[in-house]
């Protein structure tokens, strides 16, 4: 199966962690995860870089949300990861993508999305939250 990690791309240890984390279950297999873009062509590379992310993402059968402490708030989840999981949402509704949507943790109330994660997980859409 193959599984993109989104998260933020500033906490490359954790991301780290997690890549080896699927990558040691048996039939699952990283196809893309954060990476740091230089900051020197940042304006140049983001764009490719985002739109094969996105691409990445309409091959996965595992969205994976890294969402660890970040910023000193528990399951940090940013707008960019936040838009990436909606994404990941509407392959599942829209085009009936079996995808599955597995958050590492339950974010804090304090995350701007908490409501929207709280409904998700309510409705099914979002399949698993790991802590």
């Amino acid at each position: 199966m193959k599984v993109v990690i989104a998260g933020s791309a500033k906490l490359q240890n954790e991301i780290q962690k997690w890549i080896e984390h699927w990558n040691n279950r048996d039939g699952y297999s990283v196809l893309d995860y954060p990476k740091a873009i230089p900051q020197d062509n940042f304006d140049e590379l983001y764009p490719g870089v985002h739109k094969n992310f996105f691409k990445n993402i309409t091959e996965a059968d595992v969205l994976f949300i890294a969402n660890d402490r970040k910023n000193g708030i528990d399951g940090y989840i940013g707008v960019e990861t936040f838009a990436e999981l909606g994404f990941g949402l509407a392959q599942k509704l829209i085009y009936g993508k079996n995808i599955k949507l597995i958050l590492a943790n339950m974010p804090a109330k304090e995350v701007a999305c908490y409501e929207e994660i709280v409904l998700w997980k309510k409705l099914g859409w979002v399949d698993e939250i790991i802590g």
